[in-house]
């Protein structure tokens, strides 16, 4: 819980090595302290629960959670990004996962305000002939990395985007998409009005999950990502409020996706 209130979230892996015991022994803890309401328990390990504010987890904390349906659903979502247009990418390690998809997509312009994005189109673009040219939109850093407040919300909002690739803390068919940080909300909102189409990328840990500043409603989401984890009914759910809804890793979606 200690590693939990500093870091946001912990890994098993670390834990075991830490705290010198075995793989079980972590797992059955993270299953008390689950039981007990501390925390919330995700592939791989735990986050601290924030499910109406509470503290931002960091992007180093999260990005080894869900790491396969983050990939998958990175490879579903590159499928919607056409050679020669404008991407805006928002912050998040599964939108993270996307721009490193998109290193060799021909004539693209990226727009984010992440910083861990915009380092990695930076450092892979020396590699090849064919990377993107990246607009970095300035502003103050969040605990997940991603610029926002007044400078970041002006530059954005005098720009015009092809499509949005945006992650979410949380999707709810009440509170819509959600984040526990304020200014990033506000950024957020700024990022959808500059799009002309908005992808959301959001695991199935994500549903139900309540941040403290809603950013936008469902039926503004053009085409939500996520994966096959999602249970039915949440899917019937998601698929009547938003334009398109691609569940990554069902059999055939990406292929019916490059076929369009």
């Amino acid at each position: 819980m200690e590693a939990i209130r500093r870091d946001g979230a912990v890994r098993v892996s670390e834990l075991v090595e830490q705290l010198g015991v075995s793989d079980m022994t972590v797992r059955r803890d993270l299953d008390a302290l689950a039981r007990n309401g501390d925390l919330e328990k995700v592939h791989g390990g735990a986050v601290g629960l924030v499910g109406h504010g509470g503290n931002e987890v960091g992007f180093e904390a999260r990005s080894g959670l869900q790491q396969t349906a983050k990939e998958a659903i990175a490879e579903a979502a590159a499928l919607l990004v056409t050679p020669g247009s404008v991407v805006a990418l928002g912050g998040g390690t599964t939108v993270h996962a996307v721009a490193a998809q998109l290193v060799n997509v021909p004539g693209l312009t990226v727009v984010t305000n992440s910083l861990p994005i915009a380092h990695l189109l930076e450092s892979e673009g020396v590699k090849t002939p064919a990377s993107p040219s990246v607009l970095l939109t300035g502003g103050a850093p969040t605990p997940s990395k991603v610029l926002v407040g007044p400078l970041a919300d002006m530059v954005i909002g005098s720009l015009h985007v092809d499509l949005l690739i945006l992650g979410t803390h949380g999707a709810s068919a009440r509170a819509g998409l959600t984040t526990p940080n304020l200014a990033e909300a506000q950024t957020n909102r700024a990022l959808i009005g500059c799009a002309r189409r908005v992808a959301v990328l959001a695991d199935h840990t994500k549903w139900g999950v309540t941040g403290l500043s809603s950013f936008a409603r469902l039926h503004e989401v053009d085409h939500f990502v996520t994966d096959a984890g999602l249970k039915a009914a949440d899917r019937s759910a998601l698929a009547e409020a938003v334009g398109e809804l691609l569940v990554a890793d069902d059999p055939g979606a990406a292929r019916e996706r490059a076929s369009v």
